[in-house]
């Protein structure tokens, strides 16, 4: 009999291994967390329900079956809004603090220009999230506290589970407005059902995407690659195809399984959480050699 799923909960995230890890792949959900600080929440000029508006909400349930059938399944528990793992640990705009920051600190990047920076300062439709600046120390202990603690983790994954198939595909996994925002530049664009992003093939070997997308278009969903999102931080970070390691980006249209105005899940969910799981059943098809790169690389990789 098969050890069931277990779980290792801190305050940086939640992960949960299978009983026996049986597939090469790691599941991440680095936008999916709801756990907000009171004292951020006092400091934010939104409400309950405009501060969530860059969450990738329920992201983590619509993969919840990972672990059932093999991989292990990380998701992050702070709220994007108040830190984002999917960034450099340090891409901060001046603009937001008092003083200024240290020399180390990414300030010119095109995520920040439009305020979507470690520390963001608006959610995803544009609404300022701050009454105030900020200290650097007090964003420096959020950083040190969750962001290094969720990428080490994330660090684990890769290494143990490349140990033991000879590579790793890492999956990371958001959700995206239905409708294209102001923010991006194609405001009321109707979106399709999943964008996957590999970094324009610099990511992750072809077969991978190719086999993510026959998975879902076989079960009827519209598909595109690299448009309007091609992989953020983690992809970027991560991908090394030619050391064995793998890094997908998948963006889900959140019309396919919540209300957006209301962030409340709809029935359909359970089809779309259904179809996932079939899907990454499929993923038994994945032979793990075919993955791995040349014993050199590794050799090299390790010096």
């Amino acid at each position: 009999m098969t050890a069931p799923p277990e779980s290792l909960e801190n305050d940086a995230y939640v992960l949960t291994k299978p009983g026996v890890q049986t597939l090469p792949f790691v599941f991440a959900s680095p936008h999916s967390g709801d756990d907000y600080d009171a004292e951020f929440l006092a400091q934010s000029r939104l409400d309950a329900t405009a501060i969530r508006r860059s969450e990738d909400c329920f992201v983590h349930e619509l993969f919840r079956d990972a672990p059932r059938l093999g991989a292990p399944l990380i998701r992050a528990r702070f709220p994007r809004a108040y830190l984002d793992p999917n960034r450099e640990p340090y891409e901060l705009d001046p603009k937001m603090f008092n003083g200024p920051l240290p020399s180390f600190v990414n300030s010119r990047s095109a995520r920040v220009s439009v305020g979507l920076g470690t520390i963001a300062r608006v959610v995803s439709n544009g609404a300022e999230i701050y009454r105030r600046k900020l200290d650097f120390a007090e964003v420096e202990k959020r950083i040190d506290r969750l962001y290094f603690p969720y990428h080490a983790m994330i660090k684990q994954l890769l290494v143990a589970t490349r140990a033991k198939f000879g590579a790793v595909v890492l999956v990371d996994c958001h959700s995206m407005p239905s409708m294209g925002t102001a923010i991006e530049g194609n405001s009321g664009r109707r979106r399709c059902d999943f964008v996957l992003g590999d970094r324009f093939g610099t990511s992750c070997d072809p077969a991978i995407l190719d086999l993510f997308e026959a998975g879902l278009t076989e079960r009827g969903y519209s598909v595109a690659r690299n448009d309007p999102y091609a992989g953020g931080f983690v992809t970027q970070n991560y991908g090394r195809p030619n050391s064995g390691i793998h890094a997908l980006q998948i963006e889900i249209n959140r019309g396919l399984y919540m209300d957006e105005a209301s962030i409340s899940r709809v029935p359909k969910m359970a089809t779309l959480t259904e179809n996932l799981a079939e899907f990454m059943a499929d993923l038994t098809k994945v032979d793990p050699s075919r993955l791995r790169a040349p014993p050199q690389v590794y050799a090299d990789a390790a010096q």
